[in-house]
């Protein structure tokens, strides 16, 4: 079948989807917010689990303190809307301990991917619906460079981790839409395919491309470079100490 025959308006939106950090001063309506919410509870979660919460941080100085925290004063501070999306065993710890039950099956590592990987396609749903909207979204990741602070100013309670905060807004402007891995990069049949997985040189090029030529800091690198250099040390190294002080184990 010919792939414009199957192409639709929400496809369309998510491939020309790029972060925006330059948002008009305007809060979301009310409904607007409603809608977004609804979006994200309607992603799949494993067996139904729904182990994450949403929090809106609707407070001046507290989303003050969280810009601060993850470098991103200017787009978290100025847009319609800022969530942090928290995955979250909080809660069937307390359905557990009101029958009396132990919760050591919701502090060990698979515990914490399963709420992990529920958070994340919430957000990835409300971000859809967003952008279907017409307006921008950020990921701020960045709220994990003071785990312990960003929880403390939550009153987030054990096995919580705030996993990232995401922005939302009527955008200023947007960012030119960035090349992706081709196809051969990502997709590999029966098999992970190790030649041609990993095979970036043609990526490199439309990449390389990409930062001379965009509207906005252009530099002369590209995809393979930004990955030595972002990659070169370990970052936030404290977050192993955090998810223990948490009540997860790791195991």
């Amino acid at each position: 079948m010919n792939e414009k025959k199957i192409m639709n308006q929400t496809i369309e939106k998510m491939l020309v989807h790029a972060s925006v950090r330059d948002f008009k001063a305007e809060p979301l309506p009310a409904q607007t917010k409603d809608l977004l919410l609804k979006a994200a509870q309607s992603g799949a979660s494993s067996n139904f689990i729904q182990a994450y919460s949403i929090i809106e941080v609707a407070d001046v100085n507290l989303r003050r303190e969280i810009a601060k925290i993850s470098g991103s004063d200017a787009y978290v501070n100025q847009t319609g809307v800022f969530y942090v999306f928290v995955a979250d065993w909080y809660r069937q710890a307390q359905i557990l301990r009101a029958e009396n039950k132990d919760v050591k099956a919701l502090r060990n590592m698979e515990a914490l991917t399963v709420a992990i990987v529920d958070t994340t396609i919430a957000a990835q749903n409300m971000t859809v619906a967003a952008e279907s909207m017409g307006l921008g979204i950020c990921y701020i990741g960045g709220i994990r460079n003071d785990t312990s602070k960003v929880a403390e100013l939550l009153n987030l309670p054990e096995l919580t981790l705030p996993l990232f905060g995401l922005t939302i807004g009527l955008p200023n402007s947007r960012n030119e839409v960035k090349p992706r891995l081709p196809k051969a990069n990502i997709l590999s049949v029966n098999g992970y395919n190790h030649e041609s997985l990993t095979d970036l040189s043609t990526y490199n090029e439309q990449t390389a491309e990409y930062y001379a030529n965009r509207s906005h800091h252009q530099k002369s690198t590209n995809w393979s470079q930004e990955m030595s250099d972002f990659l070169t040390n370990p970052r936030r190294e404290d977050l192993t100490d955090f998810l223990k002080k948490q009540g997860f184990t790791l195991d």
